[in-house]
């Protein structure tokens, strides 16, 4: 296989055509394009088309990949698959409202090689491979050097279909409202995670997720110097439906209420 650094570069490049389409499609768009997959689950051509293109052009960059991404194009392989969600933030798109992202991961069957994660509205794009470093339109990031709860900066996410620990969420904003400087709520898991690679955000908590929203933002994270774990601060993140994205410096701090209302 090719060098990462180079793939992560062409992988960047086919980015920032389809935010073109992206970006021209949220000037003519209208709610009457869009399908409901589930219960407040969105999707529109928009989303079907930019992963149609991520598709072709990830095909001819890495043929020996599959892929596992979110619309369904593809089919997944043993080794190495490229991990894609088209638009991470559909909601977000749908209402008008800031913030949505293309976001690439490719696995191979082990660990996460290459991420790339461009915010489309902000024209930013975050790339990382393994062993490479973590970058913002080309330039190193690292993550912040926050050391304790009380004054850091955490984003999440709220659930959108799956209820089943509502109570135990909002036990945990709770506590965390409490206990650090505040909590945003950006609707991209892919964006948050690129925020805290970035030392925008100390650190990202969220449960009910997909491999597709988090796989290029949690390499973004941890090659930028910080630590990636599910709630029980082991590595089952990928595919476990949970993740804790830090700093690093804050992660066990973290952990400790996370786990008090969601139980370890």
């Amino acid at each position: 296989m090719q060098h990462l650094h180079q793939l992560t570069e062409q992988v960047a490049v086919l980015c920032r055509e389809v935010a073109v389409f992206i970006s021209t499609e949220a000037l003519r768009f209208t709610e009457a394009s869009v399908e409901s997959k589930s219960l407040n689950n969105l999707v529109s051509y928009v989303d079907k088309g930019a992963e149609q293109r991520l598709v072709d052009g990830l095909a001819k960059l890495l043929p020996e990949a599959g892929f596992i991404a979110e619309e369904g194009t593809g089919s997944r392989r043993q080794g190495f698959n490229w991990i894609i969600d088209p638009l991470d933030g559909t909601t977000n798109f749908v209402h008008g409202v800031p913030c949505y992202c293309v976001s690439i991961g490719l696995h191979d069957g082990e660990r996460m090689l290459v991420g790339v994660v461009h915010e489309v509205t902000r024209n930013e794009c975050f790339t990382a491979w393994k062993g490479g470093g973590a970058f913002l339109n080309g330039k190193p990031i690292r993550v912040s050097t926050r050391a304790s709860l009380i004054e850091s900066l955490l984003a999440t996410g709220f659930p959108y279909d799956d209820f089943g620990r509502e109570a135990q969420y909002m036990d945990l904003l709770r506590s965390l409202m409490r206990n650090s400087r505040g909590i945003r709520r950006l609707g991209s898991a892919a964006a948050d995670l690129a925020y805290v690679a970035c030392g925008r955000f100390e650190a990202f908590y969220e449960y009910g997720l997909n491999p597709w929203d988090v796989a290029a933002g949690a390499l973004l994270v941890e090659e930028a110097g910080g630590q990636v774990t599910d709630f029980r601060g082991s590595g089952e993140w990928l595919f476990g439906e949970e993740i804790v994205a830090s700093n690093g410096a804050i992660h066990n701090e973290l952990i400790g209420p996370i786990g008090k209302f969601f139980g370890r």
